[in-house]
C-alpha cells in the first residue's frame, strides 16, 4: 500500500473520530460503515455481529464497546425518521475491522489503524507492511500446497513438488537456486526461502505458482516434465515483469524471519484484547 494512500486513509478516519466527556475515543457505525467502503447498512451489520461475538469470547462486555444510539435524520421530503447507530470504541473498530475482508485496501488499513494506541503515521505504515507480508506468505502457503496436491495426483512422488520449485526458483532468481539465495540472504538453510523474501517477490512466487495451478489443471498437465516446464515457463515470465520495471529479486535484501513477524502481530492483538478503552452504559 503507497504511503500516499496510507496518509489519506488516516486523515479521513482521523477527522470521523470522536471523544466523550471522559476523554474516550470512539467512531459512529454508520461512520464507520462508509469508511469501509460498505455501501450497504445490512451487509455491514453482518460483519457488526461477527464482531460483537468476538468481543463476548475475548471475555469483555459488548455493551462498553458497541452500545447502541439512537438518530433523527431526513428521508425524502425532509421526513423525519429514527435509525439505530452504534458507538464503536477503538477496539470495538478493530474487531471490526479483522472481521473484514482484507483484500479491501481500506480493511487492510483499519486493522492496523484501530491497533495502534497511537497514530504516528510511520508506525501504521511500518505495521501494515508488516501484516500485508504476512498474508502474501500465508497466500504462496495456499498456493503452493494446492500445487503440492496437484503434482502428487498426477505423479505420485511427494519429492517432485521440492524439484518442481527449485526449478521455478531458479528462473525467478536469474539462475541462483533455492541455496543458492539462501546463501546470499544469509538465512538459515533448515527454512523456507520465502521465510525471509520481501513482500514483492513473495506475491511474484505466488502469482507463478497460481498461473502453474491453473494451466495445470486447464490444460491437464499430468507428467512431472510437464509441470516443471510450466513452471519454469511461468517464473521467468513473472521474472521478466519484474525486471521491466527495475527489480532484480536476486538483489533485493532479506527481510525479518516471518515467524518472528508473525509472534509480533500476535502479540499486539493480545495486548489490544487485555487493555481496550470502554465507553460504558453510562455514555450510552
Amino acid at each position: 500500500m503507497k504511503n500516499e494512500l496510507i496518509q489519506s486513509f488516516t486523515d479521513n478516519f482521523d477527522t470521523h473520530s470522536q471523544t466523550t466527556d471522559s476523554g474516550v475515543e470512539f467512531w459512529f457505525a454508520r461512520d464507520l460503515q462508509h469508511l469501509l467502503e460498505y455501501s450497504k447498512w445490512d451487509n455491514f451489520q453482518n460483519v457488526l455481529s461477527k464482531a460483537k461475538t468476538a468481543c463476548e469470547v475475548s471475555g469483555h462486555q459488548v455493551s462498553d464497546h458497541f452500545p447502541e444510539v439512537r438518530k433523527m435524520v431526513k428521508i425524502g421530503l425532509d421526513v423525519p425518521k429514527e435509525i439505530i447507530d452504534f458507538m464503536l470504541t477503538r477496539y470495538a473498530c478493530y474487531l471490526i475491522a479483522q472481521n473484514g475482508d482484507p483484500r479491501k485496501e481500506t480493511i487492510a488499513f483499519a486493522q492496523t489503524y484501530f491497533a495502534m494506541q497511537t497514530r504516528k503515521l510511520e508506525l501504521i505504515q511500518e505495521q501494515i507492511h508488516d501484516l500485508e507480508r504476512l498474508q502474501a506468505r500465508q497466500k504462496l502457503t495456499h498456493s503452493e500446497k494446492e500445487l503440492s496436491g496437484l503434482i502428487f495426483k498426477h505423479t505420485q512422488n511427494n519429492r517432485n513438488f521440492g524439484s518442481i520449485r527449485s526449478k521455478g526458483d531458479n528462473a525467478l532468481f536469474g539462475g541462483f537456486s533455492t541455496k543458492e539465495m539462501k546463501q546470499r540472504m544469509q538465512m538459515p538453510d533448515n527454512r523456507a526461502l520465502a521465510d525471509f523474501l520481501p513482500v514483492i517477490t513473495i506475491k511474484a512466487k505466488d502469482f507463478a505458482t497460481e498461473i502453474t495451478v491453473f494451466n495445470t489443471k486447464e490444460h491437464q498437465l499430468i507428467t512431472e516434465y510437464g509441470i516443471t516446464q510450466e513452471h519454469i515457463k511461468n517464473n521467468q515470465g513473472v521474472r521478466d515483469i519484474l525486471l521491466k520495471r527495475g527489480i532484480k529479486p536476486e538483489d533485493l535484501p532479506a527481510e525479518e524471519d516471518i515467524k518472528k513477524l508473525e509472534r509480533r502481530l500476535k502479540s499486539i492483538d493480545k495486548k489490544i484484547a487485555k487493555n481496550p478503552n470502554k465507553l460504558g452504559n453510562n455514555d450510552e
